[in-house]
């Protein structure tokens, strides 16, 4: 595995090399260790090893770096023009896509994933450096008629420093799309990564040294979020905050940021319905819900957790799922395979435990529920159907972020639009029918940030994405994106 050099200092003992690197934190353009020189370990979940040893930050290095962020900001990221930062996030990109596979295969690792899906994954990181580079230099404001006697404009300015709490699931690409943008616009960033997948975002740290980034621009402070990510968004200096994850840590993080206004982007997860009509092509809908719960193990916050199927094709549904989840291909995802571990023991536990309690509230073991056969370590839970699934249930209505798809029935347009709804989430839906007309009524009607017709996950680095009720607020992806990394300013001349 190729690491950053200047990242990685060797640990000695009595004169010996590990094997094991030590990384160091990304500050003000420098590779530093934490101010106590403290580290934790990262595990690959699919061999339950270390692979490396990480500098655990502490408050005093989140004032640095958003120090290093403030002077940035304040001086050489302000005064580079819109179409250098063009040029420079332009070449990040290609930089990136230089080093893709050596991005990837430390994504997999890191992660567990498939390697195909980390590449993937760092193909789409690349898009999105690439497609806010070419936004860099077109966000502007607009006149507005008030009359002979006035000229009245608007400015689109970069709300400052900004923070970006990233997630375990998608670790390189959430960066990708949330840092990107805000670059893109003037603002700097400091990223504090999971505890869990930290490595490629200190590597991408090497990126923009290469490119001639100024420094300051793009901070990485890794360590617990009880810590690291607390402190950084209880800070007064931030002046923006971006956070994925679970709806208990958003409630916390707004609660943080009501401190002192700090603008927010919440993506707190779903539970998101795949609803599949009598007309749909069952082949191509079960096949599409198959990707939209299994892929990444299920640890997408927009994963098709819950099957909401037509009762009169339900157990032709079953038999096709059947029948495709039985030639998933499950294993270390260095392999190739279909499917890989979950990020850690705790997943592992909790995702076995939502099993157990599907089981005991009536639901119907189809597939899966425990360890695949053959694997002994790592964190494996085979690809899991529960049927009968009861819509008020735990399992119906709570995210378990693992491979787990509950059945649920319905036998009209209505009934099916009200089970879609009824969960306190709403970041995404998939649709599979014929009728155009019937696609449209439900986009309306579902509560949803993301409806999917006929293609789970549709979609691309162009497409906005956030969720309605307790998903969160805010969007990221596309020109919309934008719009939380910048604020209004209205300039009004009065003319003699």
């Amino acid at each position: 595995m190729n690491k950053p050099r200047s990242a990685i200092k060797r640990r000695r003992t009595k004169g010996r090399n590990l094997n094991t690197p030590t990384l160091r934190l990304f500050i003000d353009g420098t590779w530093t260790p934490s101010s106590d020189s403290a580290t934790f370990e990262t595990f690959d979940p699919a061999t339950e090893e270390v692979v490396a040893n990480v500098a655990r930050g502490t408050r005093e290095d989140v004032d640095r770096a958003i120090h290093a962020a403030r002077k940035a900001v304040d001086g050489e990221w302000r005064a580079t023009l819109p179409k250098r930062r063009v040029e420079l996030l332009y070449e990040l990109s290609r930089a990136l896509e230089g080093r893709a596979e050596e991005f990837a295969e430390l994504e997999t690792r890191d992660s567990g994933k498939p390697i195909q899906r980390s590449r993937r994954e760092i193909a789409s990181t690349v898009r999105y450096f690439r497609y806010y580079a070419g936004a860099a230099d077109k966000v502007q404001g607009s006149t507005i008629p008030l009359g002979p006697d006035y000229l009245d404009f608007t400015l689109r300015e970069p709300l400052g420093v900004t923070a970006h709490i990233i997630p375990w699931n998608a670790p390189l690409n959430m960066i990708g799309r949330s840092v990107a943008a805000a670059l893109a616009v003037g603002n700097t960033a400091v990223v504090k990564p999971a505890t869990e997948t930290p490595l490629t975002a200190l590597l991408l740290g090497e990126l923009f040294e290469q490119v001639g980034i100024p420094a300051g621009v793009y901070n990485v402070v890794t360590g617990p979020g009880s810590d690291v990510g607390a402190y950084l968004t209880h800070h007064p200096e931030i002046d923006g905050i971006t956070f994925t994850g679970s709806i208990e840590t958003g409630r916390q993080v707004m609660h943080a940021a009501a401190e002192h206004i700090t603008p927010l982007v919440l993506e707190l997860g779903g539970k998101s319905p795949s609803l599949i009509f009598a007309d749909a092509d069952i082949a191509s809908a079960t096949a599409q819900t198959v990707k939209g719960i299994y892929s990444n193990s299920g640890q997408f916050c927009n994963a098709c957790s819950r099957l909401i199927v037509h009762s009169s094709i339900k157990d032709q549904v079953i038999h096709h799922l059947v029948e495709q989840v039985s030639r998933l291909r499950i294993g270390p995802g260095i392999e190739g395979t279909d499917m890989g571990p979950l990020i850690s023991q705790t997943q592992y536990d909790r995702v076995l435990n939502f099993i157990r309690i599907g089981q005991e509230d009536g639901a119907e073991l189809i597939a899966g529920g425990g360890r695949p056969v053959g694997l002994d370590r790592g964190y494996f839970i085979a690809p899991t159907i529960l049927d009968r699934v009861g819509p008020d249930t735990q399992i119906a209505q709570e995210e378990i972020f693992g491979p787990v798809l509950a059945i649920l029935t319905f036998d009209d347009e209505d009934e099916a639009i009200t089970l879609a709804n009824n969960t306190p989430y709403g970041l995404a839906a998939g649709i599979f029918t014929k009728d155009l007309n019937r696609a449209l009524r439900l986009a309306t009607n579902i509560r949803a940030g993301q409806i999917y017709v006929n293609e789970y996950f549709a979609g691309g680095e162009e497409t906005p994405f956030g969720g309605y009720k307790q998903s969160g607020f805010g969007r990221e992806k596309g020109l919309e994106a934008l719009l939380h990394y910048t604020q209004t300013k209205n300039v009004a001349i009065r003319i003699y």
